[in-house]
């Protein structure tokens, strides 16, 4: 249990360093990173004192009425510093899974990865949904073989309590799988909203050495994920924050990628010309 001069010397930490990290946090307008929209969007909003994790304690500012306040200063060089590396990954041309299964969450993730074309899971994370990835898939071909049977008109030809069956079953299969259809393999990548809830697809993501980035509270351990953002989870306004600056970072990678690949066409098709120009 930590004492209060163990407290005290946290937060006297904190405040010794809190030139430093402002300095950092000058160079973060790359990612688009400003301390005083993290303020108005409450990402600094932690849990009650009672139900924090001690291995939070270096994010931790101060505690006002019960309640943990974040270091913003700290969460911009985390955010910052995840941004880069998703942006890397993205740039690879590897799949990035993005996972809310909260209520709050739902739609702003879901929005966010349709935007850049990523996968996603928000309605509930099945176990196994990664380590046992060749099942799922085989859920997922079911629901394309119902797919064309709509459009062949095989599904006209059955009963009508088949068809009902046949609808329900699509539709369960559409609300827990739609968003991962296109993903024929396992991602390189997870990002997590609320690590805590989502306990399960960490570990998952752990066990097959997926880069791991998270959304992580005052009520969490950063150590479960590789880039760990230290915010408020639950609030609307502080997750379409933090979910906007990692999608931004993963769009600009796509865009670099597409760059590099019309830069690469390009010099090849100029060398082109000039060995046709050499050999005429």
């Amino acid at each position: 249990m930590v004492t209060r001069k163990q407290e005290k010397a946290s937060s006297s930490a904190n405040v010794n360093s809190t030139k430093t990290q402002a300095m950092q946090s000058e160079n973060n307008n790359q990612s688009g990173i400003n301390i005083q929209d993290l303020l108005e969007a409450g990402v600094h909003f932690g849990h009650l004192r009672s139900k924090w994790n001690p291995k939070m304690a270096p994010y931790i500012f101060m505690e006002k009425n019960g309640i943990h306040l974040i270091d913003l200063n700290k969460t911009a060089v985390k955010l910052d510093e995840a941004a880069a590396a998703i942006r890397s990954v993205a740039r690879s041309g590897r799949k990035i899974l993005f996972v809310a299964t909260k209520k709050q969450a739902k739609e702003i993730v879901t929005e966010c990865a349709k935007r850049v074309n990523m996968p996603y899971v928000t309605d509930r994370w099945l176990g196994g949904m990664l380590t046992n990835f060749a099942t799922v898939r085989k859920s997922i071909k079911k629901m394309s073989s119902i797919d064309k049977m709509n459009a062949d008109g095989t599904v006209t030809n059955m009963a009508k309590r088949e068809r009902l069956m046949l609808q329900r079953e699509r539709e369960k299969l559409e609300r827990m799988l739609g968003g991962i259809n296109d993903l024929t393999r396992l991602p390189a990548a997870i990002f997590i909203v609320d690590i805590k809830k989502e306990h399960i697809a960490v570990a998952e993501a752990h066990k097959l050495g997926l880069t791991s980035f998270g959304i992580v509270d005052t009520n969490s351990d950063p150590q479960e994920v590789d880039f760990a953002i230290p915010g408020n989870d639950d609030a609307t306004k502080s997750i379409a924050y933090i979910c906007n600056i990692m999608t931004n970072a993963i769009e600009e990678g796509l865009n670099e990628r597409k760059k590099s690949k019309d830069d690469v066409e390009e010099s090849e098709s100029v060398n082109t010309e000039q060995e046709t120009e050499t050999a005429n």
